[in-house]
């Protein structure tokens, strides 16, 4: 035979011998990453079985126990061995996916129960679902680490997180998340989390967004908290916005009466006409007192238009905070949230001192004087404010955000960039009282005085009338309509709502319309007074 041909058949046996092995090769790896891939969710349907028996009979066994076997899976999903990038293990109460990630190269992750493949007796189980924002790995990308896991828990046993006020969860659906076992808190993102829901349910119950809170002593049952967690309610859907790792729900709470959709509408357009109003008309006087050529120097002049600049950045405030609730980024909500608390407790601190400068002009009337008054004046009126939400904003940032205004109707509803923390609502109400008390004493002693000039006039009718007026303007001037706050009962909370929503959304314009009738009269009296200089 020819030698050509012979080398030729050994060249060609040689490679088939070579393409055998390497198949052989690649078959081997294959069994080895599919054995890996099998082992690893045996090992955690071993420890998903071990978690459900301590779930039967509502959780029967000890809470030691049950605390035991919930920890034991959480580190059995962070530690076991896997080959692939996720890894899901889907059972009828307990559901858990595993996710290998890098955080340097982290951009998000979005998944859902209809990810999972489910067999016919779990098709009833409710829909949910995680979004996790590129902001979840931005502290671990300083670890050595450079892959983590990240854990993602769904149970339907609120047996197991069980709190002294025995609180009901939506659907009793929970879902947890954990990153490599490092705690994982103030994020710059939220985290969303969606829970799907029976419609019917919104019209009995207040939805609330918590997270679950261990006892902090050993043995001592945990608390469903709202600190951190944002909560909007969309059709049939509640979304919960956490900037930090742990277990959520969805709180279920006995809703008190709500507000009737066509009444919310009515309001809203009452206020916006209002506090537009209020706010043009606050500029527009605040124009005019700087333009003037005759300006007032006085101190009582210069404190109104203080009050005035507060009214319309508080005015100005609470339009623009409608607007950015609708903002998708949670920064420019929660910076307009502040600042409109801020401009809030700015106008009620100088009607304070709108009392307090009329208790030293009226009632106090000798010693008046005070070194540095205005400056000191102005130290309160805009300094202490700016420290109380200061403070507020370091200890708890997410006190700020998206509040929703709930109506009958649940697909009704009014959002706007306002305070979320209900600890911030009783610090409100209490500043608000100190106001209104103490203007309201302030109110009842300038009557009085002036009530007893009255009688010594000889002109009591037309003094009378004057008065009138003057206690008129004084009362918005201090803010005493913020009164019916306190006024909410029966069948007068619906007029109680609408005078409260008209009165203090015009306050700027009423105190503007005084102001000017004030400057005219003043005006008229000189002119008066120049062109008859013999009387």
């Amino acid at each position: 035979m020819d030698p050509g041909l012979w080398t030729c058949l050994f060249a060609y046996t040689t490679f088939l011998v070579q393409l055998t092995g390497l198949t052989s090769k690649e078959a081997v790896a294959q069994n080895s990453t599919s054995d890996g891939q099998d082992l690893g969710k045996y090992v955690v349907e071993g420890a998903m079985e071990t978690f459900k028996s301590h779930l039967v009979g509502g959780c029967a066994s000890s809470w030691e126990e049950q605390m035991g076997a919930k920890q034991d899976l959480e580190k059995t999903l962070l530690e076991v061995s896997m080959s692939q990038e996720n890894l899901t293990v889907a059972h009828q109460d307990v559901q858990t996916l595993i996710f290998r990630i890098k955080p340097k190269d982290f951009r998000g992750l979005n998944i859902s129960s209809d990810m999972l493949t489910i067999n016919a007796s779990m098709k009833t189980q409710t829909r949910h679902a995680m979004s996790f924002p590129a902001a979840l790995t931005e502290r671990a990308r300083a670890l050595p680490a450079k892959e983590m896991r990240l854990a993602c828990i769904y149970l339907k046993a609120s047996c197991l997180f069980q709190d002294e006020e025995n609180s009901s969860l939506l659907n009793n659906d929970i879902l947890g998340a954990t990153l490599g076992g490092v705690s994982i808190t103030n994020l710059s993102q939220p985290v969303e989390i969606r829970f799907w829901h029976n419609l019917s349910l919104a019209d009995h119950f207040n939805m609330t967004c918590v997270f679950w809170k261990e006892g902090e002593e050993e043995g001592r049952l945990g608390t469903w908290s709202t600190l951190g967690c944002n909560t909007l309610i969309q059709e049939g859907i509640v979304v919960c916005q956490c900037y930090h790792l742990t277990y959520f729900a969805v709180l279920l709470q006995i809703s008190p009466p709500t507000l009737n959709e066509g009444l919310l509408v009515a309001l809203t357009y009452i206020t916006s006409i209002g506090c537009s109003l209020s706010a043009a008309a606050c500029l527009l006087t605040a124009c005019l007192y700087h333009c003037s050529r005759k300006k007032q120097q006085n101190f009582t002049t210069k404190i109104h238009m203080y009050l005035l600049k507060a009214l319309f950045f508080l005015n100005t405030s609470f339009l623009v905070s409608r607007l950015l609730a609708s903002v998708t980024a949670a920064w420019p909500c929660r910076a307009a949230a502040v600042f409109l608390h801020y401009s809030m407790l700015c106008g009620l601190t100088w009607m304070a001192l709108e009392g307090f400068h009329l208790y030293m002009l009226v009632i106090r009337v000798y010693n008046l004087y005070i070194r540095c008054y205005l400056l000191k004046l102005c130290a309160i009126g805009w300094g202490l404010p700016g420290l109380a939400v200061m403070t507020i904003f370091l200890i708890n940032k997410q006190a700020y955000g998206i509040y929703s205004i709930e109506t009958s109707s649940p697909h009704i509803n009014e959002t706007m960039c306002w305070i979320t923390s209900i600890e911030v609502h009783y610090f409100n109400l209490i500043y608000l009282s100190g106001t209104v008390l103490f203007n309201m004493s302030i109110l009842a002693l300038v009557a009085r005085q002036l009530r007893r000039l009255g009688v010594n006039s000889p002109q009591q009718k037309e003094h009378s009338c004057r008065d009138t007026v003057t206690v008129l303007g004084l009362t918005c001037l201090l803010g005493t309509t913020w009164t019916l706050a306190f006024i909410s009962f029966g069948d007068f909370s619906i007029p109680q709502l609408f005078l409260f929503t008209v009165l203090n959304s015009l306050q700027g314009l009423f105190i503007c319309l005084w102001y000017c009738t004030l400057r005219c009269r003043s005006q008229a009296g000189i002119s008066e007074g120049t062109s008859h200089p013999s009387q």
